[in-house]
Protein backbone atom coordinates (compact mmCIF):
# COMPACT_ATOMS: atom_id res chain seq x y z
CA UNK A 1 0.00 0.00 0.00
CA UNK A 2 1.17 3.50 -0.84
CA UNK A 3 0.30 6.22 1.23
CA UNK A 4 -2.40 9.11 0.55
CA UNK A 5 -1.34 11.66 -2.08
CA UNK A 6 -1.59 15.14 0.43
CA UNK A 7 -5.28 16.72 -0.22
CA UNK A 8 -4.85 20.45 -1.11
CA UNK A 9 -8.08 22.80 -1.29
CA UNK A 10 -7.86 26.17 -2.95
CA UNK A 11 -10.48 28.88 -2.57
CA UNK A 12 -9.48 31.44 -5.09
CA UNK A 13 -12.00 33.31 -7.09
CA UNK A 14 -10.64 34.64 -10.04
CA UNK A 15 -10.22 31.71 -12.13
CA UNK A 16 -7.26 31.69 -14.31
CA UNK A 17 -5.34 31.92 -11.02
CA UNK A 18 -6.88 28.97 -8.98
CA UNK A 19 -6.73 27.11 -12.38
CA UNK A 20 -3.59 27.64 -13.03
CA UNK A 21 -2.28 27.01 -9.20
CA UNK A 22 -4.48 24.02 -9.14
CA UNK A 23 -2.53 22.49 -12.22
CA UNK A 24 0.93 23.18 -11.04
CA UNK A 25 0.12 21.45 -7.39
CA UNK A 26 -1.82 18.23 -9.23
CA UNK A 27 1.72 17.92 -11.49
CA UNK A 28 3.55 17.02 -8.37
CA UNK A 29 1.03 14.39 -6.88
CA UNK A 30 -1.16 16.48 -4.97
CA UNK A 31 -5.06 15.73 -4.75
CA UNK A 32 -6.43 19.35 -5.74
CA UNK A 33 -9.91 20.54 -5.20
CA UNK A 34 -10.88 24.03 -5.74
CA UNK A 35 -13.80 26.74 -5.59
CA UNK A 36 -14.38 30.50 -6.19
CA UNK A 37 -16.56 30.83 -2.49
CA UNK A 38 -16.70 29.87 0.92
CA UNK A 39 -20.15 28.23 1.14
CA UNK A 40 -18.46 25.49 -1.44
CA UNK A 41 -15.42 25.34 0.61
CA UNK A 42 -17.38 24.24 4.17
CA UNK A 43 -18.82 21.66 2.01
CA UNK A 44 -15.78 20.38 0.92
CA UNK A 45 -14.14 20.85 4.17
CA UNK A 46 -17.10 18.44 5.55
CA UNK A 47 -16.82 15.89 3.46
CA UNK A 48 -13.50 15.21 2.05
CA UNK A 49 -11.23 16.35 5.05
CA UNK A 50 -8.18 18.62 3.23
CA UNK A 51 -4.54 18.73 4.76
CA UNK A 52 -3.92 22.15 3.25
CA UNK A 53 -6.20 25.03 2.66
CA UNK A 54 -4.80 28.24 0.85
CA UNK A 55 -7.62 30.48 0.39
CA UNK A 56 -7.47 34.30 -1.08
CA UNK A 57 -8.07 37.03 1.38
CA UNK A 58 -10.07 39.18 -0.75
CA UNK A 59 -13.46 36.94 -1.73
CA UNK A 60 -16.67 38.04 -2.46
CA UNK A 61 -19.28 37.10 0.65
CA UNK A 62 -17.13 35.38 3.22
CA UNK A 63 -13.83 36.67 3.20
CA UNK A 64 -10.88 34.82 3.89
CA UNK A 65 -9.59 36.11 7.29
CA UNK A 66 -13.67 34.96 8.14
CA UNK A 67 -12.86 31.52 6.75
CA UNK A 68 -9.93 31.25 8.75
CA UNK A 69 -11.16 32.22 12.24
CA UNK A 70 -14.04 30.14 12.09
CA UNK A 71 -11.98 26.79 10.81
CA UNK A 72 -9.48 27.39 13.40
CA UNK A 73 -11.85 27.26 15.95
CA UNK A 74 -12.75 23.81 15.30
CA UNK A 75 -9.43 22.61 13.38
CA UNK A 76 -6.17 22.21 13.03
CA UNK A 77 -6.02 22.19 9.19
CA UNK A 78 -3.15 23.99 7.81
CA UNK A 79 -4.05 27.35 6.47
CA UNK A 80 -2.02 29.70 4.04
CA UNK A 81 -3.41 33.06 3.45
CA UNK A 82 -3.10 34.52 -0.23
CA UNK A 83 -3.12 38.15 -0.84
CA UNK A 84 -2.73 40.84 -3.31
CA UNK A 85 -2.25 43.70 -0.59
CA UNK A 86 0.92 43.96 0.63
CA UNK A 87 0.05 45.92 3.60
CA UNK A 88 1.02 44.21 6.68
CA UNK A 89 -2.05 44.64 8.65
CA UNK A 90 -3.72 42.21 7.01
CA UNK A 91 -0.97 40.02 7.09
CA UNK A 92 -0.77 40.72 10.63
CA UNK A 93 -4.63 39.69 11.26
CA UNK A 94 -4.69 37.10 9.44
CA UNK A 95 -1.50 35.47 11.30
CA UNK A 96 -3.41 36.39 14.47
CA UNK A 97 -6.30 34.64 13.68
CA UNK A 98 -5.08 31.48 12.91
CA UNK A 99 -3.24 31.11 9.63
CA UNK A 100 -0.17 29.24 9.44
CA UNK A 101 1.51 31.48 6.07
CA UNK A 102 1.45 34.43 4.17
CA UNK A 103 1.70 34.79 0.96
CA UNK A 104 1.59 37.87 -1.47
CA UNK A 105 1.17 37.96 -5.05
CA UNK A 106 2.55 37.66 -7.53
CA UNK A 107 4.16 34.83 -5.97
CA UNK A 108 6.94 32.30 -7.13
CA UNK A 109 5.35 29.06 -7.36
CA UNK A 110 8.24 26.76 -6.41
CA UNK A 111 8.17 29.09 -3.32
CA UNK A 112 4.56 28.41 -2.61
CA UNK A 113 5.76 24.49 -2.65
CA UNK A 114 8.35 24.63 -0.31
CA UNK A 115 6.06 26.51 1.85
CA UNK A 116 3.29 23.91 1.29
CA UNK A 117 5.92 20.89 1.66
CA UNK A 118 7.18 22.48 5.36
CA UNK A 119 3.51 22.85 6.23
CA UNK A 120 2.44 19.52 5.39
CA UNK A 121 5.49 18.21 7.70
CA UNK A 122 4.36 20.44 10.54
CA UNK A 123 0.70 19.47 10.65
CA UNK A 124 1.07 15.77 9.37
CA UNK A 125 4.10 15.31 12.80
CA UNK A 126 1.13 16.68 15.56
CA UNK A 127 -1.40 15.06 13.81
CA UNK A 128 0.64 12.35 14.34
CA UNK A 129 1.19 13.12 18.03
CA UNK A 130 -2.24 13.59 18.60
CA UNK A 131 -3.62 10.51 17.36
CA UNK A 132 -4.60 7.57 19.47
CA UNK A 133 -5.46 4.97 17.27
CA UNK A 134 -3.65 3.74 14.21
CA UNK A 135 -5.17 1.75 11.36
CA UNK A 136 -2.82 -0.28 8.99
CA UNK A 137 -3.34 -3.46 6.32
CA UNK A 138 -5.91 -4.52 8.49
CA UNK A 139 -4.83 -4.07 12.05
CA UNK A 140 -5.97 -1.55 14.67
CA UNK A 141 -3.48 0.31 17.25
CA UNK A 142 -5.13 1.16 20.09
CA UNK A 143 -2.70 3.58 22.39
CA UNK A 144 -5.52 4.05 25.08
CA UNK A 145 -5.87 0.53 25.64
CA UNK A 146 -2.92 -0.69 24.41
CA UNK A 147 -4.15 -2.73 22.22
CA UNK A 148 -3.48 -4.31 18.95
CA UNK A 149 -6.63 -6.15 16.53
CA UNK A 150 -5.71 -8.35 13.90
CA UNK A 151 -7.86 -8.11 10.88
CA UNK A 152 -10.03 -10.72 11.74
CA UNK A 153 -10.86 -8.83 15.05
CA UNK A 154 -9.05 -11.00 17.49
CA UNK A 155 -6.89 -9.32 20.15
CA UNK A 156 -2.73 -9.80 19.97
CA UNK A 157 -1.03 -9.95 23.01
CA UNK A 158 2.06 -6.78 23.20
CA UNK A 159 4.72 -7.11 26.17
CA UNK A 160 5.07 -3.16 27.26
CA UNK A 161 8.44 -3.34 25.01
CA UNK A 162 6.90 -4.78 22.10
CA UNK A 163 3.90 -1.92 22.65
CA UNK A 164 6.22 0.72 23.22
CA UNK A 165 8.35 -0.33 19.98
CA UNK A 166 5.06 -0.03 18.29
CA UNK A 167 4.02 2.68 19.30
CA UNK A 168 7.49 4.31 18.01
CA UNK A 169 6.69 3.41 14.52
CA UNK A 170 3.29 3.79 14.40
CA UNK A 171 4.24 7.81 15.15
CA UNK A 172 7.52 7.98 12.84
CA UNK A 173 5.88 6.07 9.74
CA UNK A 174 8.27 5.95 6.93
CA UNK A 175 11.17 7.45 9.01
CA UNK A 176 14.20 5.50 9.48
CA UNK A 177 14.58 4.44 13.53
CA UNK A 178 18.59 2.84 14.31
CA UNK A 179 18.62 0.53 17.04
CA UNK A 180 19.91 3.32 19.45
CA UNK A 181 16.77 5.31 19.26
CA UNK A 182 14.71 2.51 19.64
CA UNK A 183 16.24 0.90 22.42
CA UNK A 184 15.95 3.94 24.40
CA UNK A 185 12.27 4.47 23.51
CA UNK A 186 11.67 1.14 25.28
CA UNK A 187 11.38 2.06 28.82
CA UNK A 188 12.09 -1.06 29.93
CA UNK A 189 15.54 -1.10 29.15
CA UNK A 190 18.28 -1.31 31.17
CA UNK A 191 21.85 -0.28 30.68
CA UNK A 192 24.13 -3.42 29.35
CA UNK A 193 21.33 -4.56 27.48
CA UNK A 194 22.66 -5.58 23.97
CA UNK A 195 20.83 -3.70 21.39
CA UNK A 196 20.02 -7.13 19.32
CA UNK A 197 16.90 -7.21 21.45
CA UNK A 198 15.88 -4.40 19.37
CA UNK A 199 16.20 -7.10 16.74
CA UNK A 200 14.44 -9.98 19.14
CA UNK A 201 11.49 -7.30 19.20
CA UNK A 202 11.07 -6.26 15.90
CA UNK A 203 10.88 -10.44 14.82
CA UNK A 204 8.25 -10.79 17.62
CA UNK A 205 6.08 -8.18 16.08
CA UNK A 206 6.47 -9.11 12.04
CA UNK A 207 5.40 -12.91 13.80
CA UNK A 208 2.83 -11.61 15.78
CA UNK A 209 1.51 -9.19 12.60
CA UNK A 210 2.42 -12.05 10.00
CA UNK A 211 5.10 -9.45 8.30
CA UNK A 212 7.05 -11.41 6.13
CA UNK A 213 10.99 -10.28 6.57
CA UNK A 214 11.45 -10.99 3.01
CA UNK A 215 8.68 -9.17 1.87
CA UNK A 216 7.51 -7.14 4.61
CA UNK A 217 4.68 -4.70 4.40
CA UNK A 218 4.73 -3.15 7.91
CA UNK A 219 8.32 -3.30 9.10
CA UNK A 220 11.07 -2.94 6.61
CA UNK A 221 14.68 -3.08 7.32
CA UNK A 222 17.06 -0.36 6.46
CA UNK A 223 20.18 -2.15 6.21
CA UNK A 224 22.88 -0.78 8.35
CA UNK A 225 20.58 1.70 9.66
CA UNK A 226 17.86 0.19 11.32
CA UNK A 227 13.99 -0.62 10.71
CA UNK A 228 10.89 1.64 9.15
CA UNK A 229 7.43 1.29 9.38
CA UNK A 230 6.13 1.40 5.95
CA UNK A 231 2.58 0.14 6.06
CA UNK A 232 0.00 3.01 5.02
CA UNK A 233 -1.59 4.26 8.32
CA UNK A 234 -5.15 5.09 7.19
Amino acid sequence: MTARPAHILIVEDEPVSRKTLASYLDSFGYRVSETDNADEAEAILARDEPDILLVDINLRGRDGLEITRDLRARSEIGIILISGRTDDVDRIIGLELGADDYVCKPFNRRELLARIKNLLRRTQALRMLSRKRFRFEGFTFDLNTRQLTAPDGGQLALTRAEYELLRAFTANPGVVLDRDRLAALITQRRGGVNLRSVDVLVQRLRTKMGDDPRAPRILSTAHGEGYLFTAALD
